[in-house]
């Protein structure tokens, strides 16, 4: 690791240092001549310690569905507890994945800023692909995105993340109901977003944007499941396709529809 020599030098100079003003002045006692002795050999023991701990990108990237989404999960209860890792974050990350990836995760997710992926998931460079959408809807372009890991590089699992208190999706549900238009290119999110609100207004709920959320989070996980391209991979195994919801509230992750199984 770079730079570990730096306080072993420093730790040898304090030596010096301590060793040349005892000489001079003659006052040296024993306990401080001891605890500078113990002072350099920790420096020193930190040191080797740190020189000698493993990389994260040496540790290699779950292959499997079951792996995969099992490494998210644990990351998500670090979010949920405080007792981040902040993996694959540092200068040697950068340098082993700086001439190719192979992240074991794709991530569709919403724009909302209280919902960052690569945050609540605790992972870093190179672990995961993402892609934001208001409301995580998705055309042709997003789904080639989606696509772009498993059918490259293999990539075994899928998320598709909803959250609560979906401002895209509420507005959409509004427009929608009160048949009004939204401004702009919001209204092509609006009709993206039809069929979960059509499903929504046959049933009882008693939060409809909410259920809105959840339902277009299962619809567009089942629609990504059966893409003509995907389906073949989650029928051999090799891939899953997730519809889980985020909880602005606790920083949990909730599974909807297709966790793998180990």
């Amino acid at each position: 690791m770079h730079g570990t020599g730096q306080p072993q030098r420093r730790a040898i100079l304090t030596g010096g240092l301590v060793a040349t003003a005892a000489l001079i002045t003659g006052c040296s006692s024993k306990a401080e001549s001891a605890k500078a002795e113990s002072a350099k050999a920790g420096t020193a023991a930190g040191a080797t310690a740190a020189a000698k701990a493993p990389s994260a990108a040496a540790s290699g990237q779950p292959d499997s569905p079951w792996a995969a989404f099992a490494r998210l999960m644990e990351g998500n209860k670090r979010w949920v507890d405080g007792t981040l890792q902040h993996p694959d974050r540092d200068p040697r990350r950068r340098e082993f994945v700086a001439e190719e990836q192979d992240p074991f995760g794709v991530i569709l997710a919403c724009i909302d800023s209280r919902v960052p992926p690569e945050l609540l998931f605790d992972t870093g460079l190179g672990d995961v692909f993402v892609m934001r959408t208001g409301g995580q809807v998705v055309d042709s372009v997003v789904t080639g995105s989606v696509e772009y890991g498993p059918m490259t590089s293999g990539t075994p699992l899928i998320v598709v993340l909803g959250h609560q208190r979906c401002g895209a999706i509420k507005a959409a549900y509004k427009a929608l109901r009160e048949g009004k238009e939204l401004p702009g290119n919001l209204q092509a999110i609006a009709e993206a977003l039809k069929p979960a609100y059509e499903e929504t207004a046959r049933g009882k709920h008693s939060d409809p944007v909410d259920a809105m959320i959840r339902i277009h989070t299962k619809q567009t996980c089942a629609t990504l499941r059966s893409n003509a391209d995907l389906a073949p991979m989650v029928k051999k195994g090799a891939l899953a396709v997730v519809s889980a919801y985020y909880s602005l509230d606790t920083g949990r992750v909730e599974v909807l529809t297709g966790a793998p199984s180990a």
